[in-house]
Parts: structure tokens; C-alpha cells; sequence
């Protein structure tokens, strides 16, 4: 299968342009460092998720850990960017849909992958 076609890889696709879109209406200084940062992290989570889908089944657990800490501290930051008002509700609420739809479908993935290997999920402390 090729990465691309990943449907957990194009929701996170899909959240990069959604999130690159918002940029030039984010504060000046907020655009600089926690919207840059929230773009860094989902760019972060996309790597992680083509890491994942490239690695033999054996070798995916490490990747998709990464991706899960990756998708938390995205949430984090993206109630940060809510609650110091850098965006509105209707952003927030629109990205978290999006995040929370991820994040269902990365636990099933890593849930499959432990399974696999016969080891217990990684707990999350979100």
C-alpha cells in the first residue's frame, strides 16, 4: 500500500491545510511562535505517520508512540492558541473534530500493532 493513501495520513494532511490557511489571520506575534509551533507539530505527525506506514510491521510501534505524543502536544497547543484567544471557538472546534477523528484512528493502528507483537499499548497520559 502505498503511505500516501493512508487515510490516517491524509486526515493529517488535511489538518496541515487547514492550519497553514488560518496563518495570516493569527496575531503577528502569536503567528511566530505558538501557530509556528502548531504547524511544526502537525508537520511532525505526518513524518511520524509515512515513518509508520514505511516500516516492516515489527518496527511501526515506535513511530506511531511518536505520532501519538505528537497529536497530544498538538491538542495542547492548539487550547492554548483557544484560550489566549489567537483563535476562535469555531477554529478550535473545527481542528479538535479533526484531531480527535486522528487520534481514533491512531489508536486503533497502534492497539493493532501491539497486538501483533504481544505487547501492551503505550499508555497515554491525555
Amino acid at each position: 500500500m502505498d503511505e500516501l493513501d493512508i487515510p490516517i495520513f491524509a486526515k493529517a494532511y488535511d489538518l496541515y491545510k487547514i492550519l497553514s490557511s488560518w496563518r495570516n489571520g493569527i496575531e503577528k506575534t502569536a503567528r511566530h511562535t505558538l501557530w509556528q509551533k502548531s504547524e511544526e507539530t502537525c508537520l511532525s505527525l505526518i513524518e511520524s505517520l509515512l515513518l509508520a506506514g514505511q516500516r516492516s510491521k515489527e518496527k511501526k510501534a515506535p513511530a506511531l508512540e511518536r505520532a501519538s505524543v505528537q497529536l497530544n502536544l498538538l491538542r495542547v497547543l492548539l487550547r492554548l492558541a483557544r484560550d489566549t484567544k489567537v483563535i476562535d471557538l469555531k477554529k478550535y472546534v473545527a481542528a479538535q473534530q479533526i484531531i480527535d477523528e486522528i487520534g481514533r484512528m491512531l489508536g486503533g493502528w497502534i492497539k493493532s500493532v501491539t497486538a501483533q507483537k504481544g505487547t501492551p499499548p503505550p499508555q497515554s497520559n491525555y
